[in-house]
């Protein structure tokens, strides 16, 4: 009896997904539903959210880095390593990676600051996962043209020496070295740790992935520009453009709409909540609205919904705005008729009864930039450097600790810049969570105080303890994306063609 070996077949994913990263060169292609695009984004953003917050928190490429956004990968179900046995669900996870790129890449090609937040996070991301491919990375270089030829063993002994004082007390044992132009190593020429000769700089093994970053980087960019010209043709599409708008200022942290602590914070306590626990984009607001008496619009819907946030009752806003209104000599009757809807409105009572969510910082800082006479806005992001210096010497911040602010300032690092401002105003070293929304930053700061008080009363309890009861641990991502599609739901959800959708911006 002759036995015939059955012939292995290869999926069709494994052939589009040899490897579990790419340079995201091709668009993907097929039909996708709207509830799969949308939920494909919004995982999106949560890894690069996520990838944005192990930043802030670890060094790059430290051990601890690498282990939690190894566990982000894992609990988001995103590629990043080569297994033994690759199965079905490996090549899933890559399609999954494949099109979730591609889709935020229409989020978030807008603006530059947008553009230039997510290259960097695709490029934390790139640059962890390049390196977890170990022997199969020059499988990835010559699957993207990038072959790099390592220098023959007569070179290499010539230049030994040389190449180990220049790369100092980073030296490695290394056994593959690479010739490339001194341009494409600009950041190990700056740092001074390549060795150089004629023009061409030599480097270990272990540094290819300067060069690659770099690459990616580029490209990345490139795709960015050339996607967004193809924007008017996207934002015809009625289904997708909501959802796009939404994408770029998304926020995906806890839901500070649901007021746990309703009529808990009496009007009589703003004042000094406004000292010890508001950011400073809030303080802002209420420090103009009790010196003039009025706020515009952009002002009293971002102090009003954070407020609401806290606790304040509706009952407790409108009295609340009144009275400060009143004295800046607007009549009872005109408030009632002109402010005093918009604050039902806000709070679900009038028009739609939509339930309002208080502004995080992305949405604070990436719209509706404030003009002269306005005062709401991210105060990091919008203040005149100058003006930002004297407000912080006017809250008590050190000089120390106002220098390190302008510093992350100069780097746009806006949020990193509160949550320092967090640490310096509370007295302590690390604040033990990543800063997104004004209203983590109130009952983070009254989480802190209070455990502040009761060591007071009970000083058995070690200062390490109540730090730690001032931080939560990460909170449950529940994303409300969805809520700007509701109208799009009853359109047709049979079918987005992505490469037809995504076909405009290669036409070039």
């Amino acid at each position: 009896m002759q036995f015939v070996r059955a012939k292995r077949t290869i999926s069709p994913l494994a052939e589009l997904y040899p490897l579990p990263i790419q340079f995201y060169d091709q668009p993907p292609s097929g039909d996708i539903s709207l509830q799969e695009f949308e939920s494909l984004a919004v995982e999106r953003l949560k890894l690069l959210k996520s990838v944005e917050n192990i930043g802030i928190g670890y060094i790059r490429g430290s051990e601890p880095y690498n282990k939690k956004l190894e566990c982000e990968l894992r609990k988001l179900k995103f590629p990043y390593r080569i297994f033994n046995e690759e199965k079905m669900d490996d090549y899933e996870m890559r399609r999954k990676d494949h099109i979730s790129h591609f889709i935020l890449r229409l989020a978030y090609c807008h603006s530059e600051d947008l553009r230039r937040w997510f290259i960097q996070q695709e490029l934390d991301l790139f640059r962890f996962r390049f390196g977890e491919l170990y022997d199969k990375q020059q499988d990835f270089l010559k699957n993207n043209s990038l072959e790099y030829h390592a220098i023959k063993e007569e070179e290499k002994e010539r230049y030994l020496e040389k190449m180990k004082s220049s790369f100092g007390q980073n030296w490695k044992e290394c056994q593959v070295f690479y010739k490339v132009p001194f341009t494409e190593v600009l950041e190990l020429v700056r740092v001074r740790k390549v060795f150089l000769r004629g023009g061409v700089a030599y480097i270990p093994h272990m540094e290819i992935v300067i060069i690659i970053q770099n690459e990616f980087r580029q490209r990345l960019s490139k795709s960015l520009a050339l996607t967004s010209r193809s924007l008017p043709f996207i934002q015809s599409d009625e289904r997708l453009q909501p959802l796009l708008n939404h994408l770029s200022c998304a926020y995906v942290g806890q839901d500070y709409s649901v007021q746990k602590h309703v009529g808990k914070v009496s009007l009589d306590q703003l004042d000094g909540l406004a000292t010890k626990s508001y950011p400073p984009c809030m303080r802002q607001l209420h420090k103009a609205l009790r010196d003039h008496h009025h706020l515009r619009h952009g002002g009293r819907m971002q102090y009003g919904l954070y407020l609401k946030g806290i606790g304040i009752t509706l009952d407790q806003a409108l009295q609340f705005w009144k009275s400060e209104f009143i004295k800046g000599k607007v009549e009872p009757d005109k408030f009632d008729k002109s402010y005093a809807y918009n604050i039902r409105h806000s709070y679900g009572k009038e028009g739609k009864r939509t339930d309002y969510t208080p502004f995080s910082c992305m949405k604070i800082i990436l719209s509706n930039a404030p003009t002269q006479g306005d005062y709401h806005g991210c105060p990091f992001r919008h203040c005149d450097p100058e003006i930002l210096k004297s407000k912080l010497q006017s809250y008590k911040v050190p000089l120390a600790g106002i220098t390190q602010i302008m510093d992350l300032v100069k780097g746009m690092h806006y949020q990193l810049a509160c949550q320092k401002y967090f640490e310096l105003t509370h007295n302590i070293d690390e604040v033990g969570f990543s800063l997104s929304h004004p209203n983590q930053y109130f009952i983070e700061s009254q989480k802190l105080l209070s455990s502040s008080r009761d060591v007071k009363k009970e000083s058995s309890q070690p200062e390490s303890t109540q730090r730690s009861q001032g931080s939560h641990s990460q909170r449950e991502v529940s994303s409300r994306v969805s809520k700007t599609t509701s109208k799009t739901e009853s359109t047709d959800i049979e079918g987005i063609n992505i490469e037809e959708l995504l076909s405009e911006e290669y036409m070039e």
